[in-house]
């Protein structure tokens, strides 16, 4: 039988591919280790530090057009028990939001739920004490959920699509481990990588820069 060079070029670009995808894949997903932080609403951002005011931007962060800001503010629960210089991250968003750890909302003695970021409905009250003003967010505080962000590219190769919930093992820590119910986040201007905060991270010995496999 005739060997056709276009059928053996197709093959052997399919298996490059596949190749390809799979060395992506075994690569692991590098970790990104949050710490506490607010995203302010323009209202309440001229609230905290002055009419007209506008964020300071200091450092880009993983994801395109996100960036840590020089801006640093106090959060208070019911506890009294102020935590100081929380980073302000930008740019500024239609409603604010104050993510923390579990650990710290001992200290606030709030209960805020583990949500996505954004979904703040029902969640804690907190309050913001900036230098020119103070704003009480009668809901707002939240602990982000583990997330991992996806380019669609990304989202192809893993088989995933946005809002899939997986599993991911987490073995370069000192205390190897499994998170389940990850979420997987897909747009066309993410960057690869997973999102934990300091509570998560600090458990298993994790670093940012570390990788995650995902289970298959």
């Amino acid at each position: 039988m005739a060997i056709n060079t276009n059928d053996i070029a197709a093959i052997v670009k399919k298996v490059i591919s596949e190749m390809d995808a799979g060395t992506a894949q075994d690569a692991g997903i590098p970790v990104g280790i949050s710490n506490r932080h607010i995203h302010l609403s323009t209202q309440d951002l001229e609230t905290l530090f002055g009419a007209g005011y506008e964020l300071t931007p200091i450092k880009e962060l993983s994801q395109p057009g996100q960036y840590a800001c020089k801006e640093t503010l106090t959060i208070i629960g019911p506890s009294m028990r102020p935590i100081e210089n929380v980073r302000v991250l930008g740019p500024v968003r239609k409603a604010s939001q104050v993510e923390i750890s579990l650990t710290d909302s001992f200290v606030l003695k709030v209960k805020p739920p583990v949500r996505e970021s954004g979904d703040i409905a029902g969640s804690s009250p907190v309050t913001i004490i900036g230098p020119k003003g103070v704003v009480t967010l009668k809901e707002g505080c939240i602990i982000a959920n583990r997330h991992i962000h996806m380019h669609t590219s990304d989202a192809a190769r893993y088989g995933v699509k946005d809002g899939d919930y997986i599993d991911v093992d987490a073995l370069q820590g000192t205390r190897k481990t499994r998170w389940y119910g990850v979420q997987v986040r897909v747009r066309d201007d993410f960057a690869l990588e997973m999102h934990v905060d300091t509570d998560d991270a600090n458990a298993v010995g994790y670093k940012n820069g570390y990788t995650v496999t995902v289970v298959k």
